[in-house]
């Protein structure tokens, strides 16, 4: 029987490329009947139809027959032991991920899948699902929403333990305050995640995640070097685990902080290495491109890289924020080299000499003059910046200043003498 069940799974395989459905339809028949959990066979039979199937639904993008797989699966998986239970529902799950615009389907059905776990008594499989749900919650940018269930499972897990959790939910953490910008919040959540990490033995990837986390805090303080060698260790990580596209953005990071350092040689010299070659794709072309726009201090070639490059450069949030921040430094040393012969100016002029639109230039100007890089007025109603000399402070006020300071120390010693006296 256990010979003819392994039949009905290859052969069922065999259909699925040339005709998917009767390949679902064997795969349906197979786990119709609940396997004896006696049979180790009849259980792996079910187990590879399963998730055979899953695969079938994903490929044809087919996201609710894939949700009402997971959902009907669920009462089988029930007689389960609870380690196989807990991998084959993490395994259906993740093959959402290949569905495009499947986000929402994913959260809910996770939810689902939680509420499932928590009546079954299932703490480890409940733990691992929210800790999905709070990924998931990331990707939506629900940021409160994950640091509501993160702070749950925070107290959970310290009280019973469990430093592998512990350490994925406290780096989850880390990055959620990343996302919301509280740097002092990000880097002791990741502090206290390495410090999880160092009592346990921690898989590769994990330890390339918290390589990557680590590099990205370092970049935030601008210490781009520290940055760089972490980012070295996450892209070896990545590249053991065969995490094609995470190795490929630790290659963007690292090419980042070879720029944003203005060492073109050694970007130049990353874009020719093996793992370069080996990760080649248009978001290390766009990298290529910013650098040479910013070794040529040429505010056009990096905006026309900007939008040659606009997905590649525009959806990594991290990489966006340093590249705008690169483009003000850059906007702001050529507005500083256009005005610096002159008193008085014609913003006009400013913006044909750095080939940017009239406004774009007077925002600049005027942030510049706030924060004092700039020592001078914007006269709109002339259209023009007037530049004022830089005032040097006289030192004599200082030494008036200190000799006041003096005297008054002196009345106050000899009023508290006379006070002593008259009593």
């Amino acid at each position: 029987m256990a010979q003819g069940d392994s039949e009905r799974v290859r052969e069922a395989q065999k259909l699925a490329p040339v005709n998917p459905q009767k390949a679902a339809d064997l795969y349906k028949a197979i786990i119709s009947q609940p396997p004896s959990i006696n049979s180790e066979s009849a259980i792996r039979e079910y187990e590879t139809a399963l998730i055979s199937l899953g695969e079938l639904y994903r490929d044809q993008q087919n996201t609710q027959e894939l949700v009402g797989l997971v959902t009907t699966s669920r009462t089988v998986l029930s007689s389960f032991a609870k380690a196989k239970t807990a991998k084959l529902v993490r395994q259906l799950l993740d093959l959402f991920d290949a569905i495009p615009n499947s986000l929402e389907t994913q959260i809910s059905v996770t939810k689902s899948c939680i509420e499932w776990a928590t009546s079954e008594r299932r703490s480890f499989l409940r733990q691992n699902l929210e800790t999905r749900l709070v990924a998931l919650y990331m990707n939506k940018q629900a940021y409160y929403d994950a640091l509501t269930l993160i702070n749950g499972l925070l107290k959970e897990l310290k009280r019973m333990d469990d430093k592998l959790v512990l350490v994925e939910v406290q780096l989850l953490e880390s990055r959620v305050y990343h996302a919301l910008g509280n740097i002092s919040k990000a880097r002791a959540a990741l502090t206290s995640a390495r410090t999880s990490a160092a009592s346990v033995y921690t898989p590769p990837l994990l330890q390339a995640n918290l390589d990557m986390q680590s590099g990205m805090l370092h970049a935030e303080d601008k210490d781009f070097q520290t940055a760089f060698s972490y980012f070295i260790e996450a892209l070896d990580g990545y590249h053991t685990q065969d995490e094609a596209s995470r190795a490929q953005a630790a290659l963007q990071y690292m090419l980042l902080c070879k720029i944003m350092l203005n060492l073109a040689d050694d970007v130049n010299q990353l874009m020719t290495s093996k793992q370069a070659q080996k990760y080649a794709g248009k978001s290390l072309e766009a990298m290529k491109a910013i650098a040479r726009a910013h070794s040529n201090r040429s505010l056009e070639e990096y905006e026309r890289a900007l939008g040659t490059y606009k997905r590649e450069l525009a959806s990594d949030g991290f990489v966006r924020n340093h590249l705008r921040r690169l483009y003000d430094a850059m906007l702001e040393q050529n507005l500083i080299k256009v005005i610096e012969p002159f008193s008085r100016v014609e913003i006009d002029h400013i913006a044909k000499m750095v080939s940017l639109d009239k406004e774009q230039v007077e925002r600049k100007l005027s942030q510049m003059i706030l924060d004092k890089v700039i020592i001078g007025v914007l006269d709109q109603g002339a259209g023009c910046l007037i530049i004022y000399d830089e005032t040097h402070r006289d030192e004599a006020y200082d030494a008036a200043l200190a000799t006041i300071e003096k005297l008054s120390n002196v009345v106050d010693v000899l009023y508290t003498n006379q006070a002593s006296l008259l009593e």
